[in-house]
């Protein structure tokens, strides 16, 4: 008998690949004897991400899925129609047993197709609040897998059955980050708690700034990591040995990110259940407004209900608030330690190794 073939779906973003990634790591670690290929965007750094972790990568055309009323929709549509062309005949080619799809906008052609061709695929929503892209691979999933409890019932009645509360799959290097490196990479002093500023995969603008304003009232009393996104500049005036940005953090990842004592930024999936699978308290400054479906907005507030992180949504995330947030937790380790507790709880077990035995049990591979 042949080795079984899986293919993989979803990008984007880093919230869109990590996940992905570190189900097929898993597998891997378990011996998986077949194939595995990635399904996704024309984007050079999505297939930058994939193919750097050893994953064969097929790009597809692909176009967004929006909700407001846009001249770029017509040029999407056929965009989407070309992904769906191309999706049935790489599906044709491989011939996987799976498809297991991360969401975003890129791996809705590639679920309608397997649905077309008689293939399975499993649909993982690492949000709260399930995106347009997962509401249609939904209809016609064998799995809807999700990260929350809360998120079950934002499907409809008829879909139930299909539901599995699994997490938000991580990758492994995240979990062996070592704190005492991670300070020496940022040439952290002894003595100064270290605060990790993430605007996510692509930066965000209004974490930079807010970033710049707090600098000066943050002296001496802290050490400030900054990862900026992109091409974006790193505020001046951070002071000799109390502050260093990078563009974008890649390897040393793991070990910055077990240095930090707090860590503040966006809410996108990924950053939340990195941080909260190490237990790091955090100060979530969500993305909203009408560029957003909110659901940034709506993982923050849950980890604030459960006492992970503090939630400056909007107006709120001035810099005077803000400030006045860290120094009001950097001064309290008690209560910085239980919100760190609240995190790591709320991560709760490995999804990516429940990820993994699911995929091998449909396929009857022992795990």
């Amino acid at each position: 008998m042949a080795a079984p073939t899986i293919a993989f779906t979803g990008g984007g973003t880093g919230g869109h690949l990590y996940p992905g990634l570190a189900v097929i790591e898993r597998l891997r670690e378990k011996g998986f004897p077949g194939r595995i290929a990635w399904l996704g965007s024309t984007k050079e750094g999505d297939r930058a991400t994939v193919e750097g972790a050893g994953v064969e990568y097929l790009a597809l055309p692909s176009g967004k899925l929006r909700r407001n009323l846009s001249l770029e929709n017509a040029a999407d549509a056929f965009r989407v129609l070309a992904g769906y062309a191309a999706s049935l005949k790489a599906l044709r080619e491989l011939r996987p047993e799976l498809l297991f799809s991360k969401g975003g906008y890129v791996s809705v052609p590639p679920c309608a197709a397997a649905a077309r061709l008689g293939i399975p695929y499993f649909t993982h929503e690492s949000d709260l609040s399930p995106g347009l892209a997962t509401r249609l691979n939904a209809r016609r999933a064998e799995r809807i897998l999700v990260s929350y409890e809360e998120t079950r019932s934002r499907f409809p009645r008829e879909l139930g059955a299909k539901v599995l509360v699994l997490g938000n799959p991580i990758r492994e290097s995240i979990r062996r980050g070592d704190a005492a490196r991670g300070r020496a990479i940022l040439g952290a002093p002894a003595g100064l708690p270290v605060i990790l500023f993430l605007g996510g995969s692509q930066g965000a603008r209004q974490v930079n700034e807010l970033v710049a304003a707090l600098l000066p009232g943050l002296s001496g009393a802290a050490f400030v990591a900054h990862q900026t996104g992109g091409a974006a500049e790193a505020p001046s005036g951070g002071g000799a040995g109390r502050y260093r940005s990078y563009g974008y953090i890649r390897a040393e990842m793991p070990d910055i990110l077990a240095a930090a004592d707090l860590v503040v930024g966006r809410a996108g999936a990924g950053t939340l259940w990195e941080c909260a699978a190490l237990g790091k308290p955090m100060i979530l400054v969500p993305l909203c407004g009408s560029g957003t479906r909110g659901d940034q907005v709506d993982n923050a507030r849950l980890f604030a209900e459960r006492g992970a992180a503090r939630a400056l949504v909007g107006e709120e995330a001035s810099p005077e608030r803000l400030l006045a947030e860290i120094r009001s937790l950097l001064a309290d380790p008690a209560r910085l330690s239980a919100a760190g507790r609240a995190a790591r709880e709320l991560a709760g077990a490995d999804a990516a190794e429940a990820a993994a035995r699911l995929i091998l049990e449909r396929l009857g591979v022992p795990a």
